[in-house]
Parts: structure tokens; sequence; C-alpha cells
């Protein structure tokens, strides 16, 4: 299950990336797309840093 969610935010990413992208050229609205890229990102690496770590009784 976790395997499922890193690659459907690996996919966000890249599919935010390439929006951007879009803003960049001013075919898209950036304002709409620098905060999903920050967004997806932010997504991403909470999922590939989270540790099930001993917080104490």
């Amino acid at each position: 299950m976790k395997t499922f969610w890193l690659i459907i935010s690996l996919l966000l990413v890249i599919f935010s990336f390439f929006y951007n992208l879009l803003g960049l050229m001013n075919l898209a609205p950036i304002f709409v797309s620098a905060p999903l890229l920050f967004i997806s990102l932010f997504i991403s690496f909470l999922l590939f840093n989270h540790r099930k770590t001993f917080r104490g009784f």
C-alpha cells in the first residue's frame, strides 16, 4: 500500500512539473501551477521520509 502512494506522489510531481513549465511559458496560470508543484513536492517528501519511530510512552 505504501508503494502505491509513492508511485501516485511521483506521478503527481511529474504532472505538476510539466504544468509548471506550461505556466512559465504563459500557457497556464502560474499562480495555480507553482503552489501545485510545491504541495506535490511537500507531500512526496513527507511520504519518503515517514518512518515508524518510537515516540516514547
